[in-house]
């Protein structure tokens, strides 16, 4: 059987490619290696019986935002989300901590001497929300709303340590920061601030929420919609060439650029394939899953009221954290991501129970163990962590990328995002999606608008294989 389009990998930005495909009445088959779909979006019992983790991502602030995720049903597919109280947490040593609300006004009169300065920073994006995401989540364009960009070019080009420089409080830095070392990048460089200030903006919109059930729920939602489009799954394949796959009118890769030059490079020109073997990869993470016998004892109160906590302490520490992992060093102090989704799902543990899912960077493929010095990190916020833990599951960057390919080197994002590549992934070029080969398509978050679960890179990727393959706008 001949198939219009054969997806290969069922991560978020696959089914979404795959998705936006069959909304067009084509009809789509979607190869995954596991056993399981989901790539990065999955969730699995990972240290005792009745404990779910997350098995990469865990919270969504960018999948409650993304235009394509909104347009679809997926509500009716089983997709819930919960927004806790506050989207994120940064603790400091003092026992207090930073928390924005969702309401920028209370956000204002939380950060006090600097509260006036925060909302003029974020208000103009905030009031105008869906414009705003439309067009910082798309390919390089013309923008549709070339004010607001401008406003947020103008921003979001500084490094995230000099917008936070302009705050006078530990507070309201660490808001600005904290959010800005999810993109991997050291936070002294160029447009540093840009993926942060995407990110505190869902926060004052929709929150960094969770899914109920955990990330799996995105997936589920996802590939019941999909089925429910006449989509084909067949799961437990991978595919190593071209070969491998039926006859079909386009292919779209959910893979970074390493697995398409192994899988598809016979039948790309060497030009392309040189210019792709110079993509490169950010650092790794470290990650670990735990079992807890309770919920985290934080000191500070508002770091119980948030499935997210930021443990940096102050801004000079997490720039030097950061700045020591581009540098491919392992920081004493590291800059840790802390979930703590049970204490809003009762479904993801037992009765009393609880998980948390922590990781930091550390340099690409690094082997060191950086356990020791993430639960010193969580002791320093939370004394009498350690006690609690039941299990953990610690893996580290080579672990990570041998469960899932396309996490090389322990790299979440599918690629650095420094100032080049954050614009043109995986090499600059019109379309980026397309490739010289007018049948082979990549749609991963090695593509823009980059990584997080939202799904734009691979909507976006079916928009050029509509146009180029079947004609259609």
């Amino acid at each position: 059987m001949q198939y219009d389009a054969v997806v290969i990998g069922a991560g978020p930005n696959g089914l979404a490619a795959a998705i936006a495909l069959a909304q067009r009445n084509l009809s789509v088959l979607v190869f995954e290696a596991n056993s399981r779909i989901g790539g990065g979006a999955r969730t699995e019992e990972l240290t005792l019986p009745g404990f779910r983790n997350d098995v990469c991502s865990a919270i969504h602030p960018m999948a409650a935002s993304s235009p394509f995720f909104r347009s679809l049903p997926l509500a009716s597919y089983g997709l819930e989300w919960i927004r806790p109280p506050f989207p994120y947490a940064h603790p400091f040593d003092d026992g207090t901590a930073a928390a924005p609300r969702e309401s920028l006004d209370e956000t204002m009169a939380v950060l006090r001497e600097d509260g006036q300065q925060y909302v003029d920073l974020m208000r103009p994006f905030v009031r105008q929300r869906d414009a705003f995401f439309d067009d910082v989540l798309r390919p390089p364009h013309i923008p549709r709303h070339p004010l607001l960009l401008m406003r947020f070019g103008l921003r979001g080009r500084r490094s995230a340590a000099s917008l936070s420089s302009r705050f006078r409080s530990e507070a309201a830095r660490s808001l600005i920061a904290g959010p800005a070392i999810h993109a991997a990048v050291p936070l002294t460089q160029a447009v540093s601030s840009a993926l942060g200030l995407v990110m505190i903006v869902a926060a004052h919109t929709v929150g960094w929420p969770l899914a109920r059930g955990g990330s799996q729920s995105i997936t589920d939602a996802l590939a019941a919609y999909l089925r429910s489009l006449g989509g084909v799954f067949e799961t437990s394949r991978r595919v190593e060439s071209l070969e491998d796959l039926p006859d079909a009118r386009a292919y779209l890769f959910d893979i970074t650029p390493r697995q398409l030059l192994r899988i598809a490079g016979d039948h790309l020109p060497s030009l392309y394939k040189r210019r792709l073997q110079r993509f490169r990869y950010g650092p790794g993470v470290f990650k670990i899953d735990y079992a807890l016998d309770g919920p985290i004892p934080w000191r500070a109160e508002p770091c119980t009221q948030t499935a997210t906590v930021h443990l940096g302490g102050t801004l000079e520490e997490m720039v030097d954290a950061e700045a020591r992992v581009a540098r491919g060093e392992h920081p004493p102090r590291p800059f840790v991501i802390v979930t703590q989704p049970s204490l809003f799902d009762v479904s993801r543990a037992p009765s009393g129970k609880h998980t948390a899912w922590v990781y930091c960077h550390v340099p690409n493929s690094s082997i060191v163990d950086m356990t020791a010095a993430i639960e010193q990190q969580i002791e320093r916020f939370a004394p009498g962590f350690r006690p609690r833990v039941l299990a953990r599951n610690a893996r580290g960057p080579r672990d990570l990328e041998r469960e899932n390919a396309n996490l090389v080197g322990g790299d979440i994002a599918g690629g650095l995002t420094d100032w080049s590549q954050l614009f043109m992934r995986p090499i600059a070029r019109l379309d980026p999606y397309s490739t010289p080969n007018e049948k082979i398509f990549l749609c991963s978050s090695s593509t823009p608008p980059g990584g997080a679960v939202h799904g734009m890179c691979g909507y976006w990727a079916a928009q050029s294989v509509l146009r180029r393959v079947f004609k259609r706008a």
